[in-house]
């Protein structure tokens, strides 16, 4: 009995479940047919955004009071899978709706989140994250964005790179310099609408993954803004940008865990139908043990993602930690799951007309961007260390 007990600690609540059964039924009906278009066009997938939208699982984590769906960090964290299980491009759109407005959630005024997390819910606008410049990546305190006081409003100046959804969101939350001289504690977030004058956008980067969600530089030319757009207190927003990616980071390991999930799920149906030497290739013992460690690797990350989901829902003072570790090891889980299954599929695997080689592409910037995994290792040593 007691082992049975043990065993349900990692059993899913029913409710959780059914998100799930609810986003892989939407995603295979009318997200799944567009990924492979958008990876060849470059284009945003406008019809699986719609798709989402419609189902309410493009901004899940909106609270209800604001007119969300109110899901916990767990429900966030399967619809983000679910969806890069189909496409990794489509996944960022509730994924980066979460980056871009969690700042607000942490830190901004009730009038504030009002303002801007009410559209987003209703799926009228969508927010993008922009923190990174072309000289600040791993070392976001050296950015140099800044913002000038002028009487009730303020003023930006500067440049922010490898901004996800660029020019498709119309909200941003943007983090730039208000005191030189204080560095990290003299950082603020703002709110910057897209229509603001001033506001303008570089080209689409050309990148080797998903690429149906546009990357691209926002320029800051003089962008006047009230001062009530400012996110919680003067200063405050680096310490907001990090709180921010503890939460978030789990969010990149749950699209880890889809596109691995979903390179998995076909390299082992074609296994199962493909024969060579007269019997199908999964007979073969060498074939059984890469999917063996495939499989095993892929629950390893998903239970050390799901747990550091319950870590970002109940604030626990360890979630630093436990968000470095998800994002790190499921993202280099992903990497090896997705470069195995292209190789299962040996020739095949390396041309477009199977999906594989698509998701070992996706799968690579989930070891890169909200902070490579040589800056998650950090992360975890120095929470290691202060304990």
């Amino acid at each position: 009995m007691a082992a049975e007990q043990s065993f349900d600690v990692y059993r899913l609540p029913e409710e959780h479940e059914a998100v799930r059964e609810a986003v892989r039924e939407v995603c295979t009906a009318k997200v799944a047919p567009h990924a492979a278009e958008a990876d060849e066009t470059g284009e945003f997938p406008k019809a699986s955004y719609d798709a989402l939208r419609a189902a309410d699982f493009h901004a899940p984590h909106i609270p209800e009071a604001y007119g969300g769906a109110g899901a916990d960090a767990l429900a966030t964290a399967i619809v983000i899978e679910e969806v890069a299980r189909a496409c990794a491009s489509s996944s960022l759109i509730p994924a980066v709706n979460k980056l871009g407005t969690m700042p607000l959630l942490l830190a901004a005024s009730e009038e504030l989140k009002r303002r801007y997390l009410t559209p987003v819910a209703a799926g009228e606008a969508m927010f993008s994250y922009c923190l990174s410049e072309p000289e600040a990546g791993s070392d976001a305190a050296s950015m140099t964005t800044r913002a000038v006081r002028d009487g009730d409003h303020w003023v930006l100046n500067g440049v922010k790179r490898w901004i996800t959804n660029a020019g498709v969101s119309e909200f941003y939350t943007v983090f730039a310099v208000t005191d030189p001289a204080a560095r990290s504690r003299g950082i603020s977030a703002f709110v910057v609408e897209k229509s603001d004058p001033g506001v303008s956008f570089g080209a689409p980067e050309k990148k080797l993954g998903i690429k149906g969600s546009p990357t691209r530089e926002v320029y800051l030319d003089s962008v006047r803004i009230p001062a009530d757009r400012m996110i919680g207190a003067e200063g405050t927003g680096f310490a907001t940008a990090m709180k921010t990616l503890d939460h978030t980071r789990v969010t990149i390991a749950a699209q880890a865990l889809g596109i691995a999930q979903g390179a998995l799920d076909y390299a082992k149906g074609y296994v199962a139908e493909r024969k060579q030497f007269g019997k199908a290739v999964a007979e073969f013992q060498g074939v059984q043990f890469m999917l063996a460690d495939m499989g095993m690797k892929l629950e390893a990350a998903r239970q050390l993602t799901y747990a550091a989901a319950g870590k970002s829902e109940r604030g626990d003072a360890d979630l630093t930690y436990f968000g470095a570790a998800a994002k790190c090891f499921a993202s280099d889980a992903a990497m090896e799951i997705t470069t195995d299954a292209v190789q299962l599929l040996g020739g095949y695997g390396y041309t477009r007309d199977y999906p594989v080689e698509r998701m070992m592409r996706d799968a690579k910037i989930t070891q890169i961007y909200e902070g490579t995994n040589q800056v998650q290792r950090i992360v975890m040593a120095r929470q290691l260390l202060k304990d």
